[in-house]
């Protein structure tokens, strides 16, 4: 149980001292692909958060994703260049896109809730295809880095890591504090009996509104530390396959799973960084590797270790209760 508990923390606590010690092991080039990697556990977490605790099943999540983007896009293009600006914004307009395509997709349920919400990112792209001032199809190439102020900005590898690690811990401790809240249990009932939960007065549609808009917001803040990341924007980020992509993350993570997302997301990435070295053909053994996932630990990755150390635990309590008798 402890070992459960302090996991995440111990992983964390890695995370931060990595960028310290990787140029002594000459892994500097790991530091980007790190920071990489807490990009997209990010966006995954927010997808987890209305999958798994919400259940609902949005297949076009990266449409919020390249929503921000295209919000650090249009203001870097008109000379703003401050990350705390830059961010904040593309976090809040986002989650306003969020909300008006929530107030329209969740009057559905099931598979046309997934249409819907895949109708709408490709949307989203076509819209980023248009956009000429911002390079259309080919994407918008970010000249300036963004700025975090004193002289310091997305160049600087390191600061740049510690800022992402800050407010992947943030939204991380955020998405663990509301599944634990008043709002998180009605979120959770909703998802598991919801005529149940209007029947005992809980407002149902502002329940599922704000949990797929705080998502929403939450990708689109990825979104804008990706092109950051990056210095390149693309309508590429949007398209359906992407969020197809991060939906398979959170499977092999683990649906419903506190740290299922993250969890998901550096399997994946981390396996296809590694597998492409050896192989053009990349997409088949992480293939193999899902449908492992779906029938040897159907809870995913994370739910697999859960359920081990609740093994572990219950054979400590057996065996001290033995030892009583």
């Amino acid at each position: 149980m402890k070992l459960a508990r302090w996991l995440p923390w111990v992983a964390l606590l890695l995370l931060a001292v990595f960028p310290l010690v990787a140029p002594s092991l000459g892994l500097d080039f790991y530091v980007g692909f790190v920071r990489r990697v807490l990009i997209f556990a990010l966006a995954a977490a927010g997808l987890n958060f209305i999958l798994g605790f919400g259940g609902l099943a949005a297949l076009g999540h990266c449409g919020f994703l390249g929503v921000g983007a295209y919000t650090l896009v249009a203001l870097a293009h008109s000379g703003v260049h401050s990350a705390w600006l830059l961010w904040p914004a593309a976090l809040l307009v986002a989650a306003l896109a969020a909300a008006l395509i929530g107030l329209v997709a969740l009057r559905t349920r099931g598979v046309y809730f997934i249409m819907i919400t895949l109708a709408f990112a490709q949307m989203l792209y076509y819209v980023a295809v248009s956009l000429r001032p911002y390079g259309g199809d080919d994407g918008y190439n970010l000249v300036t880095p963004t700025s975090f102020g004193v002289g310091l900005n997305t160049l600087n590898d390191s600061v740049f890591y510690g800022v992402v690690l800050a407010l992947f811990t943030g939204a991380m401790l955020l998405f663990n504090r509301a599944t634990r809240s008043r709002f998180g249990h009605a979120l959770m009932g909703v998802r598991d009996n919801e005529t149940r939960m209007r029947a005992l007065g809980f407002p149902v549609g502002r329940i599922q509104l704000a949990a797929f808009a705080i998502a929403g917001g939450v990708a689109g803040l990825a979104g804008a530390m990706l092109v950051s990341h990056n210095n390149f924007a693309s309508p590429s980020m949007m398209h359906w396959t992407q969020s197809a992509t991060l939906l398979v993350m959170v499977v092999i993570g683990g649906v419903g799973q506190r740290w299922g997302g993250p969890v998901g997301a550096a399997v994946w990435i981390g396996l296809e960084e590694i597998v492409k070295a050896y192989t053009d053909y990349w997409h088949l053994p992480l293939g193999v590797l899902l449908v492992a996932i779906v029938f040897l630990a159907p809870r995913g990755i994370a739910g697999l270790l859960q359920g081990r150390a609740r093994t572990t635990r219950a054979a400590t309590s057996a065996a001290a209760q033995e030892g009583a008798a």
